[in-house]
This record gives structure tokens, C-alpha cells and sequence, in this order.
């Protein structure tokens, strides 16, 4: 059943499009009729930089099972990173590494 509610957040990070990365400064989710899923409804989540223009969006359509498995995937990486890893991101001056598959 659609909602018609949207949850806003700010968001800091990238996302990579079409054209390349590009900064992700919001995110929107909302339950409404996917353009591409074969379900009736979806948990929808729209990460963009409207700064950028209309091709600055990265769309995802997920099932409520999806939806609920990805939050609590999130949840685990978060607590078994050490405190702050997430937030201080790499040393200055230290090359980024690919993460293990």
C-alpha cells in the first residue's frame, strides 16, 4: 500500500552514476509502486545531489524482506567496525585500499 509518506535525511558520502562519482548530500525513502521491481509495492530509496542536476541520483527498489536484511547488514558492519573507523576514514597520506570481497 503506498503511503505517500517520505522520509528526507541528510546524508554525506558518493554515489557513482553514470557519468562517474558524485557527492550524495540527501536521501529519500518511501513506500510506493517501483518503476522497476516486479512487485506491487517496494521500499524505495532515492540517494542524490540535486546541486547536480537530475542525472545525480542513484534509485533503489527493494523488497520489504530486502529492506529489513540490508538495515540490519548496516547495523552489523557498523558495530564490529572499531569506534570511529566509519567516521575518520583513511590516514592522511595513506594510499586507499580496496576492501576484501
Amino acid at each position: 500500500m503506498c503511503t505517500y509518506l517520505t522520509e528526507k535525511t541528510a546524508i554525506e558520502g558518493s554515489g557513482k552514476g553514470p557519468r562517474g562519482y558524485f557527492a550524495l548530500t540527501e536521501a529519500m525513502v518511501y513506500v510506493d509502486h517501483p518503476q522497476h521491481a516486479q512487485q506491487d509495492h517496494t521500499v524505495n530509496i532515492d540517494f542524490l545531489n540535486p546541486a547536480e542536476g537530475p542525472s545525480a541520483r542513484i534509485a533503489v527498489e527493494l523488497t520489504e524482506e530486502s529492506a529489513r536484511a540490508l538495515m540490519e547488514a548496516i547495523r552489523t558492519a557498523l558495530a564490529t567496525a572499531p569506534p570511529g573507523l566509519a567516521a575518520a576514514g583513511h590516514l592522511p597520506g595513506e594510499a586507499r585500499r580496496p576492501h576484501a570481497a
